[in-house]
């Protein structure tokens, strides 16, 4: 790395030539491929937004102009030009640098990205606020066409046309969101690509007409010819019907042509401007531009050999499709539905051995949860499977569209809790609480990945309305998945562990393990708890309420998930209505982001790791042996609160 070290701020390199910037982006590949083959993260998206970052630094004022990145997977190139080489070796780490772009990490991360779609309605908003308050900057939204899936870039793009505010969106499309992309708008770019030579005809004859003298009619006539033309034969006519200039394609690798296009637009285009520029994902490291889907977040890595250790260790996502598979093979009602991730929710084995159910509709979870409900009036059995926290999106569509007609659509929710790395913007916290909520939704989560397959069937079988499960994200705790897997009868627990002394933990979900380790540590002290694996959150098992609370003076809940509005608290809510006067002391997620880092240590941030587990208990023990009860918990975590996260003191 020779050049992107003297690069503290944009600003170093707005005097450099052309030739300086390619070595730039050079330096930033090195240091990118460098970092993730360590840290894992986004590495074939950042790759190929190199180029876009240097030159719209280069040419715009950062940060009083504003660069509003959509997602934040090809966001790397812009944070290390913009004064984070220094602490780029952090990244994604414990304290250290987010994998997505954070307004409290920089001034130059002008908007939170960590869900698809964004970034062209927030540019929209800054746009006119700028204008509302007769400020003088300069506003950019980078998209990818993988985003154009989602309805709300439409949104924005319909609202910018119609306002004529200046605005440049910056569309960059290299064919990919996560995996391929998918649908008629994939189509159209690809035909928008292939229409190129229109554009390069029109600067031809424009430039034909400024040379020979022509009447008023005749050029009318040639305007009115081009129109009708280039609605018949190219693309960018919708961009521009809806109020936009459209410029492009441009190889957006290629500074030579990028920046000057992009100096022109900043000089001489008012208005909303969109600009469409070919990238390649996985630009300039041959294995990522070969399988850019295995390298959108690679394991770690050699940069040399791009060898990798491939782990054959199972996951829950893993355990979830091959079941998937097992179930659809034998009952033909059974179809898939995902939101552009077939491989981060282990769908690809479906996807090929069952291609006619499998429906991948793009980063449209809304529209993928209102298909559901057609096909489901149809009489199909409809998975949505969709990672818990980008199913928050379609939340109305779960609610007005499947649960208020009651149909049989099941709910499969990939990374419910805490997901380590990837952080706030991806933990899935909220789900247990949004689905709970819902009238005529059942609800449940396995405690292991044997219990997983059990949901599973009994979701299919299930035929009274709809019902989600929710499962983690990472490895498996090595339970039997080779017998058979059987239908739960809805809303019924089990005593996992009984015992004769004072403390009843009510468990739900994948934290099981965490109770499990924190019960047997007690137990060596002389400590006997009894457990109780919920399984369901809704309908809650009412019976076993009475059943614990008669026996135990002491009642604990732990769940991955958010304390408010989530299984504890439903725990609490049956309890008053049964007119039982114990209440039940909750442990999960309290009401804080918890930063990025590894899921244990999250565990322990948030009081459900087994050591904060055995903690409570003792406290809980303490406190019911005592004849004053304390109006404060001192076993409770310590925690730093700031705008966005909450650490550990």
């Amino acid at each position: 790395m020779k050049y992107l070290q003297n690069v503290t701020s944009p600003q170093d390199i707005r005097n450099l030539s052309i030739a300086e910037l390619k070595d730039v982006a050079a330096d930033i590949r090195e240091v990118i491929l460098e970092t993730v083959s360590v840290n894992g993260g986004h590495l074939a998206s950042s790759l190929g937004a190199v180029e876009l970052a240097v030159g719209l630094h280069k040419v715009f004022e950062t940060p009083k102009d504003k660069i509003l990145w959509d997602v934040g997977h090809q966001g790397y190139p812009h944070k290390l030009l913009t004064g984070r080489l220094s602490r780029f070796n952090t990244l994604r780490g414990r304290g250290g640098l987010s994998g997505f772009l954070r307004r409290d990490e920089s001034e130059f991360d002008v908007f939170g990205a960590g869900h698809a779609g964004t970034s062209i309605s927030a540019a929209v908003g800054i746009a006119q606020a700028r204008d509302i308050k007769k400020e003088d900057f300069d506003v950019v939204a980078v998209i990818g066409d993988g985003s154009m899936t989602c309805g709300l870039p439409f949104e924005g793009l319909n609202n910018a046309g119609h306002t004529e505010t200046d605005l440049l969106v910056v569309l960059n499309d290299n064919e990919m969101s996560i995996s391929e992309n998918v649908g008629a708008l994939s189509r159209y770019f690809n035909w928008l690509v292939q229409s190129q030579f229109y554009n390069k005809g029109k600067e031809q004859a424009y430039a034909l007409m400024k040379r020979a003298p022509m009447s008023e009619r005749v050029l009318k006539m040639i305007h009115k010819l081009e129109e009708s033309t280039k609605g018949l034969i190219v693309p960018s006519l919708f961009f521009e019907d809806l109020g936009f200039r459209y410029i492009g394609p441009v190889d957006g690798h290629n500074l030579d042509e990028l920046v000057p296009t992009l100096q022109s637009i900043h000089d001489h285009m008012p208005g909303p401007v969109l600009l469409h520029a070919l990238t390649t994902k996985g630009k300039g490291y041959k294995q990522a531009e070969g399988d850019a889907i295995f390298w959108h977040s690679p394991p770690n890595f050699k940069v040399d050999t791009g060898e990798y250790k491939d782990s054959t260790a199972q996951s829950y996502t893993h355990v979830y499709g091959d079941t998937l598979v097992e179930l659809a093979e034998k009952d033909p009602r059974i179809v898939v539905i995902t939101a552009a991730m077939a491989t981060g929710t282990g769908l690809v084995p479906f996807s090929l051995k069952i291609p006619e159910r499998y429906k991948d509709v793009g980063i449209a979870e809304s529209h993928a949860v209102v298909s559901a409900a057609g096909m489901a009036i149809e009489g199909l059995r409809p998975f949505v499977t969709i990672y818990s926290t980008f199913l928050q999106r379609a939340f109305d569509n779960i609610m007005h569209d499947v649960a208020l007609q009651n149909l049989p659509v099941i709910f499969a929710m990939d990374r419910a809790g805490l997901v380590g790395f990837d952080g706030p913007t991806h933990h899935g916290l909220l789900d247990i609480g949004y689905m709970r909520m819902i009238p005529n939704m059942v609800v449940m989560a396995p405690k292991d990945e044997s219990e997983l397959r059990d949901m599973m069937v009994t979701a299919v079988n299930h035929t009274e309305g709809p019902i989600a499960f929710r499962y983690p994200r990472g490895g498996v705790t090595g339970a039997d998945i080779t017998r058979e897997p059987v239908a739960l009868p809805i809303g019924k627990s089990e005593m996992i562990r009984p015992a004769e002394g004072q403390v009843c933990i009510l468990s739900y979900g994948h934290v099981f393990a965490n109770v499990m380790k924190a019960v047997k540590t007690l137990s060596d002290e002389g400590i006997e708890v009894a457990v109780v694996n919920a399984r369901f959150v809704k309908p809650i098992d009412l019976e076993m309420l009475r059943e614990v609370t008669a026996r135990y003076p002491v009642l604990l809940s732990v769940e991955d998930g958010a304390i408010m509005g989530g299984f504890g608290s439903a725990v609490n809510e049956s309890l008053v209505s049964l007119g039982i006067r114990t209440q039940c002391e909750i442990l999960g997620v309290p009401d804080i982001y918890i930063e990025h880092g590894d899921q244990s240590w999250q565990a322990e941030v948030a009081g459900i790791s087994p050591d904060k587990i055995v903690e409570r208990v003792k406290s809980a023990l303490a406190r019911s042996a005592s004849p004053v009860r304390s109006s404060a918990d001192d076993t409770q975590p310590k925690l730093i609160k700031t705008d966005a996260v909450a650490r550990p003191a």
